[in-house]
């Protein structure tokens, strides 16, 4: 299907061309240009998706006249269990076209649909932050959480609510420890008994090797400690002047210390210390606890207007763990021995896109 090209004329063509490997540094300049476009529009996830997760990947730009004036980031998923699904993206909370001009926007959103046909997948599923297809139907489960981060300490402190100070003050008490240059070793296994915990499979150690491996100094691993054992901690993510906390969990005894809150109040000192200027807290499912603690720092909860083309399927999809059909499995997952849930989870969670 691709060249596609647009109704322009000679050097105004606006082409639409898949990614291989010598475009991946334009791709990368285009992002880290475009004010619209996020860490999860890094040409790195696609070699990700593919080689960890086996997922086929379509990379999709446009350009005219030898620039690059648009991206789209898709990946196709394949699952028993869960269907047919192109994404853009999957395993990431943003995605969607990141373009320079309408026209290079409307070029990539065409041949996205025209892949889903030509695929026959259930749907096409693009991760926009802002609503931009408000003819498609709109999933209004997700909201994102950010906020500025001041470059002075005090007044970050000032900003929390008296309950969270509190809390901070209880982690400090009991003698926690917080750094930021932890291993995946240390990360794993405290991550995947949280993730266990909530009835969540788990992605496999060599994916978050892989992480460090593609995104080098953007990535950083914070580990909070008691008494020298890892109660907590975070894998985030650096992108222009934000700090993403992408990947966070905490073991069962760390709530006696309020490790999740300690851990969180090191994140935003650390972030502040690297120059950051935007705290992202991530996404989260409304009506969750996560979404309340996230909201009890002061963070307003924006919408994610995931937007739906549908092909085979005649309905949004809905493989959330709020959907009642996975309330048994989920009980189950909470109550497997932690290194069969290791064992089992990357089978499972490489579908859960």
């Amino acid at each position: 299907m691709f060249e596609q090209t647009g109704d322009s004329r000679s050097s105004d063509i606006c082409t639409v061309k898949r990614m291989v490997d010598d475009d991946e540094q334009r791709w990368d300049a285009f992002v880290m240009d475009a004010s619209q476009a996020t860490f999860f529009h890094r040409a790195a996830w696609r070699g990700i998706l593919e080689e960890e997760l086996g997922h086929r990947c379509h990379y999709l730009y446009a350009e005219r006249d030898g620039v690059i004036t648009g991206v789209l980031p898709l990946a196709e998923i394949r699952s028993r269990l869960f269907g047919h699904a192109l994404i853009s993206t999957p395993f990431c909370v943003y995605g969607g076209v990141v373009a320079s001009d309408p026209e290079s926007a409307a070029q990539l959103t065409q041949a996205a649909t025209s892949l889903a046909d030509e695929l026959r997948v259930d749907y096409l599923e693009l991760r926009d932050r802002e609503l931009r297809h408000p003819d498609w139907p709109v999933k209004e489960l997700y909201v994102t959480f950010s906020k500025p981060i001041h470059p002075n300490e005090d007044e970050n402190w000032k900003a929390l609510s008296a309950k969270r100070r509190n809390k901070i003050r209880k982690g400090i008490d009991a003698g926690l420890q917080a750094r930021h240059d932890g291993s995946i070793a240390e990360f794993y296994p405290v991550y995947a008994e949280s993730v266990r915990n909530l009835g969540t499979p788990v992605l496999s150690r060599n994916y978050y090797r892989r992480l460090k491996q593609a995104f080098g100094e953007s990535w950083e691993i914070t580990v909070v400690t008691h008494k020298d054992q890892p109660v907590a901690t975070a894998m985030s993510f650096y992108f222009r002047d934000q700090v993403h906390s992408y990947y966070a969990g905490s073991v069962m005894r760390g709530r006696d210390f309020a490790a999740n809150d300690f851990m969180y109040w090191a994140l935003m000192q650390r972030a502040m210390e690297r120059g950051a200027r935007v705290f992202d807290f991530g996404r989260s499912k409304q009506g969750t606890g996560s979404y309340d603690f996230k909201k009890q720092w002061g963070f307003d909860p924006k919408p994610l207007p995931y937007a739906y083309y549908l092909v085979r399927a005649t309905e949004m999809p809905n493989i959330s763990p709020t959907n009642r059909k996975y309330s048994l499995f989920i009980k189950a997952w909470q109550r497997l021995p932690l290194p069969v849930s290791q064992v089992l989870g990357p089978w499972l969670a490489r579908d859960l896109g």
